[in-house]
């Protein structure tokens, strides 16, 4: 399979090109999805960029089939993913919900818009919970949130090592407005970074049904007994738990005595930091919090910056406080001083509203 980047290079591409290429870049093999906005170029441009690096692509009837024959490749030792948004998202859930109990490693990007519903086509954060916790499962999912082009780039490739290497579902979850605009990154070939390749192998296959030392593989979606499923369960709870403070991203920037903390995430995060930067330019004590993972949540670095924050938060987001449920969660039994939102669902918030509502 003929490497897609080679070296690194400054480009200026949209959000859903950039998806395509880290695809290629981390070494994935397959496409398969359903058209959508707005995710759409994201089929696109890896249909025109595979059959020149050997991959493969797959339209399928809708998101169901999507999901569902993307682990059906990965069951095979592929590196398959798909995308979508909105609706597709919400029929991706039965897919994600058996890679979840079977521990398949399915790699989504959700580029999010406004519900619900078809409703708006464009943009917002009201996919955060339905990435999250959708489906009949508990959530042992990884979920990144972007903010930039560069990490859409960054964090789209190590969605998938870290789906291989943890072998739990992950979502890159963007946005209509990182999927459509332009923007500058770096690309850049993985290995030259230290990724070594997926470390891919057929979890079904010859070596395992022939025997070869290897364990008896039971891949279960379905339990007779209650208790049965409940002790499966426990173990991947217990694995998850494990993993978390490997997996957990966080930025911070701030030091004590600030007057209020402001936190964020995805492309909201990113106006929060301009806001923040900007107040502390002009004098004004305040710190900053953005969160990149969303699960597992970055609980215990958020309940410290809170602390040196002096117990006083904002929390902004595209939505109605889908990501102010986790962070009011995380800092659970913290006396606070004040506790203020910014909530705009569906709807881009701008550096200068942010300042507005830390200055109120």
């Amino acid at each position: 399979m003929e490497k897609a980047v080679r070296k690194e290079r400054r480009v200026f591409m949209t959000g859903n090109e950039v998806v395509a290429w880290a695809a290629l870049a981390a070494g994935a093999v397959h496409m398969f999805g359903y058209p959508i906005t707005p995710q759409n170029e994201i089929m696109h441009y890896w249909r025109r960029l595979a059959p020149e690096y050997g991959r493969g692509f797959l339209q399928t009837e809708d998101e169901l089939s999507a999901g569902f024959t993307a682990i059906g490749a990965i069951i095979a030792g592929k590196a398959a993913f798909s995308a979508t948004a909105g609706p597709g998202t919400i029929l991706f859930q039965e897919p994600l919900s058996m890679a979840e109990m079977m521990r398949l490693p399915l790699v989504l990007v959700v580029q999010q818009r406004g519900g619900p519903s078809t409703a708006t086509v464009i943009y917002s954060q009201q996919e955060v919970t339905l990435a999250c916790f959708g489906g009949n499962g508990e959530g042992m999912r990884l979920v990144y949130s972007t903010a930039s082009h560069q990490e859409l780039y960054d964090y789209t490739i190590k969605a998938f090592h870290h789906a291989w290497s943890y072998r739990f579902p992950t979502l890159v979850l963007g946005d209509g407005y990182q999927a459509k605009m332009r923007e500058a990154l770096i690309i850049y070939d993985p290995a030259e970074r230290g990724w070594e390749a997926i470390p891919a192998e057929p979890i079904l296959g010859p070596e395992r049904i022939q025997g070869g030392g290897r364990p008896l593989l039971h891949l279960r979606n379905a339990f007779s007994v209650e208790e049965e499923l409940a002790e499966v369960l426990r173990e991947h709870l217990d694995d998850f738990a494990r993993a978390a403070p490997e997996l957990v991203e966080y930025e911070f920037t701030g030091e004590p005595g600030a007057e209020i903390l402001v936190a964020a995430h995805g492309i909201v995060g990113r106006a929060a930091r301009a806001a923040v930067e900007e107040l502390r330019a002009e004098g004004r004590p305040v710190n900053f919090f953005r969160a990149i993972t969303l699960r597992p949540f970055p609980e215990e670095a958020l309940l410290e910056a809170l602390r040196i924050s002096g117990g006083a938060m904002l929390v902004v987001e595209s939505a109605v406080g889908q990501f102010g449920r986790m962070a009011r969660l995380a800092v659970a039994g913290e006396p606070l001083r004040s506790f203020k939102t910014l909530y705009r669902p569906g709807v881009g918030i701008a550096a200068e509203e942010i300042k507005e509502a830390v200055l109120a």
